[in-house]
């Protein structure tokens, strides 16, 4: 069963990344190695940026989802725990708070991209590049 719960704060950023890494080598297969090192070393400065939740499945930190004015800026379940239903109620808990959530997702990521599409969101923009510049397009998506 998952059970969510607002973050520990800093003392569990740590966790946080595991589930971050291993999420993004599960399923950011157009990702190089170097370019998850070079996320790995920025995403851990957005979460004093966001309201962070965690997803607990038998007490065990699997997952997490960041909201920042309205947008879910992070959703993310360790390899370990996916297909089990904690991105599905982290999303629901983040609709049920914010029923005009936005958020953008890799376009690169079928499965997210479908994940998001399933949960009754439609594509409603597009850029070329990441916040950070970088070439990985991305879609904006909001509730249908």
């Amino acid at each position: 069963m998952t059970t969510l719960r607002p973050s520990n704060g800093e003392v569990e950023y740590p966790r946080l990344l595991e589930i971050w890494r291993s999420a993004v080598e599960a399923t950011h297969h157009f990702l190089a190695p170097a370019d998850v090192e070079y996320y790995a070393t920025r995403v851990p400065l957005y979460f004093p940026e966001v309201d962070l939740t965690v997803a607990e499945v038998d007490g065990i930190a699997a997952g997490f989802s960041g909201i920042a004015d309205g947008k879910l800026e992070m959703l993310f379940v360790h390899d370990d725990f996916r297909g089990r239903g904690v991105g599905s109620a982290l999303l629901r808990a983040a609709l049920d708070r914010f029923p005009g959530l936005t958020l953008d997702v890799n376009e690169q990521n079928p499965q997210a991209v479908g994940f998001y599409l399933h949960h009754g969101f439609e594509v409603v923009g597009r850029q070329e590049t990441d916040s950070d510049g970088r070439p990985f397009p991305l879609l904006a998506l909001k509730r249908a």
